[in-house]
Order: C-alpha cells, then structure tokens, then sequence
C-alpha cells in the first residue's frame, strides 16, 4: 500500500490510458489476423475484408475531431466511458452476426460493424492528449504519448498469436467474444477512479499539484466556434497532420498486412506466422516509448522547433529504406526483422507528433490533435486499397516501396513545422 500511496496519481491516470490504448489495438487487430479463417467459413473474398478494414478506418478518422470536440466539452472520464460501451456493443456484433443472418445481408451488418467500432475508438487518443495536457508537465507530454502508444502497440503484438491460439480452442467467435468482457470492465474501472482534471482527484497531493505549476491551475476555456476554428485552420496543426497522414501510410501498412504477408508471400503456417507477426509491434512499442523519451529530451536541450522534429528527420527515412530491404530480403526471418525495425523507426515519432501539437494548441488539445489524428487515418484510407490491391495481386513489392515513398514526403513536411507557433498567438512556454 505505500507504493501505492508513494506514485503518482498522474501514472494511474495514464495506466488506464496504456490499457484503453491496449485495447483498443487488440480490437481493431482481430480481423486481419481473423480473416484467415472468416473468408472460407463466411464466404469473404480478399476484396471484401479489404472494405472492412477500410470501413473501420474511414469511420474511425471521421470521429476524430468529433470526438476530440466531444471529449473537450464532456471531459475525458465520461467519454471514455462511453467509448467502452459502443464498442462492447460492436464486438460482440461480428460474431453473433453470422447466427442469424447470411450472404450479402451479413457483409453488410460486418461492415457496420467495424464502422461502428471506428466510430467507438475515434476520441481514444485526442481525449488523451487533453488528459496528459491537464495532468502531466510540458517536459513530460512527449514520453506520457509514446508510452500510450507502446500500450497499442503491444495490444497489437499479443493479438496475431491470442487470436490464432484462442480461434484454435474456441473458433473464430469464441475468439472474439473474449474481448467483450475486458473492455466492459475497463470501462466501469475508469469512471470510478478517473477524473477529468487532478484537482478533482482527492487522491492528488498538494506536492503532485506544486509539480504541475500553472497547469494545475489552468482552466479549459470553453470551446467556441472560433476557438475550433482557429485550431483546425492553424498553419503548423495541419502540416503536422499532413506528415503524421503520410507516417501512417506506412503504420497501417504494417499494422494490417505484417501477418497476411507472412502466409501469403513468405508461405508460413497461420500459428508461426502469429507468433512472429507479433515481433513488428513489439518493435514499435520499443521505438513509441523511446522515441517519447527522445522527444522531449531533444526539446529541453534544443527547443521545441528543433528538438520535436530530429527523431522524426532520422525515423522516418529509415523506416522507408527498411521497408524496401524487407521486400528484398533472402529470408522469411530476414524479412520480420526488417518490418520489425521499420515499425520500430516509425513509432519512434509519435510522441514528437503529438507533444508538438499539443504545444501549439495548449488548452485546445484535444480538438487540435483531433485533426492531426484525422490526417493521421486518412493514411489509412488511402492505404488500405492501395496495399489491398497490391495484396491481392501479388505485388507486396510494390505495396512496400509505396510506404517508402510516403516516408520521405512526411520527413520533408516536417522542416515546415514550428511548434513555438501558438494557435492562439501567444508564444507557447
């Protein structure tokens, strides 16, 4: 108990971040490992869990700024909560689906589905931007984002190997309904110890406060039309969501398609191929939490227009040529280890990506990285057809040096972006 009574507040309020991070991954990662044995027991053509897939994303980057809008005027503790709830209710839909409907009825209700997961996870993270905004100091946001990116990023790494494992014991269905439980839990946990803001916490010291300085006492002003507005139309919000679009060409690319490439074009057994589509995402939790450390290491030593983008002028290269030379490479064990170091490079700048923002927009955080995290699954709307295509083609090549292309482009935006900008004209500190 004196260990509990010694942390701070403010690193439970982020645990519970990391899992509904965690969660969330595992849920939106079932059905590209799922699909294996969904498209022959449901008659699902390639083409038709592309479009789910794609359903998911395009549902789930037109919630952001909503749910970003929303969190900021309903506070994170009832939001998530709700975020919880809606998406219980769209897991829990894709397996009980196939028992009573069939054919083109049932594709439909799986789209839906999936939208209405999207939907669901769409505040997740700019929600959680406004938490580390209210409960974290400045120096602190870019590791507080990259450890809450690790925690998807190890949902993503447990799923292929759960859910082959789980499919094995209790099929398709079984497997999925196993994620309904945790996440209704999670949910209920949530509103009963979080809060929006650490001076609501009876749990929060006065030292953890004095800790905060200003920001302890900081009051969200309300969101107006013309706060909204100035934040979404801000020059540096929306260069760093265009290159945070391009960056997530690539995480999509290797979140979705690490494990169909392995039994597609590297011919491994779905149990193999599960175990080491886990490795991709274990780099990336790696490379999230060190590169949120980097961040803001880089931005005390060298300010935040320097400091916030010189993980991201390495990473992103490096992830592009480590995606050709997976494309290359003799090996299927070669080839893993080359997506895991691309992953790995790629969430290195996530916690760049979203501090930067954050200090522009301040209060405003989670409208202003509801925009970012927009551009941000507005590359996977655009890369989940391409790469699909190419899946169902045959041309993995060619889906690979297209990430590749996407890497340089998000590394040259990155040389417009002034995070000292305020978006409310003030000089950010």
């Amino acid at each position: 108990m004196a260990l509990l009574h010694r942390v701070r507040i403010r690193w439970w309020i982020l645990a519970f971040m990391f899992a509904f991070a965690f969660m969330s991954y595992v849920q939106r990662s079932t059905l590209s490992v799922a699909a294996e044995r969904l498209m022959p027991e449901l008659h699902l053509s390639k083409v038709q869990i592309t479009l789910m897939m794609w359903a998911f994303t395009f549902a789930y980057m037109l919630a952001q700024l909503p749910g970003g809008i929303i969190g900021q005027r309903a506070g994170a503790r009832a939001t998530y909560f709700g975020v919880g709830i809606v998406a219980f209710i769209a897991i829990v839909t894709t397996p009980v689906a196939p028992l009573v409907l069939a054919g083109f009825a049932l594709f439909v209700v799986l789209v839906l589905a999936q939208a209405v997961l999207g939907i669901s996870q769409g505040p997740v993270f700019p929600v959680f931007a406004g938490v580390i905004e209210a409960w974290f100091p400045a120096s602190r946001w870019s590791l507080a984002n990259g450890l809450q990116t690790a925690g998807m990023n190890i949902g993503a790494a447990i799923t292929p190997p759960l859910i082959v494992l789980l499919e094995r014991a209790y099929g398709w269905q079984g497997a999925m309904l196993s994620l309904a439980a945790p996440t209704l839990l999670l949910s209920i946990a949530w509103v009963w110890y979080g809060r929006n803001r650490p001076r609501e916490h009876r749990g929060v010291s006065a030292q953890e406060l004095a800790e905060l300085g200003e920001l302890a006492a900081e009051e969200s002003p309300p969101l107006t039309a013309e706060r909204l507005l100035r934040v979404a139309a801000n020059r540096d919000v929306l260069l760093l969501a265009l290159s945070y679009t391009c960056m997530n060409y690539l995480f999509y690319l290797l979140q979705n398609y690490s494990f169909l490439y392995l039994i597609d074009e590297r011919h491994l057994k779905a149990l193999e191929s599960g175990y080491l589509a886990a490795l991709p995402p274990i780099g990336a939790a790696i490379g999230s939490a060190f590169g949120g450390e980097l961040g803001d290491r880089f931005m005390l030593r060298y300010g935040a227009r320097r400091g916030y983008r010189l993980a991201p002028l390495i990473a992103l290269p490096a992830a592009g040529a480590l995606l050709l030379l997976a494309a290359h490479a003799d090996s299927a064990y070669s080839a893993v280890a080359a997506l895991t170091l691309a992953y790995l490079a790629v969430e290195v700048t996530e916690g760049p990506y979203w501090a930067a923002t954050m200090r522009v927009a301040r209060a405003d955080s989670m409208a202003a990285t509801g925009v970012l995290n927009t551009g941000g699954n507005l590359g996977g709307v655009i890369g989940i057809p391409i790469v699909g295509y190419f899946w169902d083609n045959g041309q993995w090549t060619s889906a690979f040096a297209t990430g590749a292309v996407f890497a340089v482009i998000a590394t040259a935006l990155w040389l417009l972006v002034d995070p000292d900008r305020s978006a409310h004209g003030n000089a950010s500190h």
